[in-house]
């Protein structure tokens, strides 16, 4: 680690201060520096990994439980079965917003979608989501979003470009077809 940081700082002493500056030149809008500035002073959020991976979350995998089909090189055939026993019924966005309010956070980020491919909205994109493969088949994104409006809470979204599911994704023969 000593010597990473050492080489680091080395080369920043050499090539100078726009080696540190890789967008030379820019300047953020004043929105951009509004939501900066909003994001810093807001400090205490929630943040909810939430996908049919967490079908599988147990078993002293729960640290992995995002990466189960990658760590446990659960093949893509086998993994797709899982949306067919993804069942929310307890999902209450109002009980989730209120919660969030009464802890004194001030906006929840959530998984729209993770690297398994797996969307947590109705996507225009593909049918492996959650309102067209599963017994569930509501938009809980769309509905969480709805509450967050309704009682003043922001919300954002934690969204992969990673998609082990999508065939053009490179390079999908190592994840999932061991």
């Amino acid at each position: 680690m000593k010597r990473s940081l050492t080489l680091f700082l080395l080369v920043c002493l050499m090539t100078g201060p726009q080696f540190l500056n890789a967008q030379e030149g820019y300047q953020p809008s004043q929105e951009n520096l509004e939501n900066r500035e909003w994001f810093q002073d807001a400090k205490f959020g929630l943040f909810v990994h939430w996908g049919v991976y967490s079908l599988m979350a147990g078993g002293g995998d729960m640290g992995i439980a995002e990466w189960i089909m990658h760590r446990k090189e659960i093949p893509i055939e086998q993994y797709e079965l899982l949306p067919g026993n993804f069942y929310p019924v307890k999902f209450d966005p109002a009980e989730w917003v209120s919660l969030v309010k009464e802890a004194g956070m001030n906006y929840i980020t959530i998984t729209s979608k993770h690297h398994d491919g797996f969307a947590m909205y109705d996507s225009e994109i593909s049918d492996y989501n959650i309102v067209d493969a599963t017994p569930y088949g509501k938009d809980v994104i769309g509905m969480l979003k709805e509450e967050c409006d309704r009682q003043g809470v922001k919300l954002f979204f934690y969204y992969s470009q990673l998609d082990w599911h999508h065939p053009d994704y490179y390079p999908r023969g190592n994840t999932g077809t061991h």
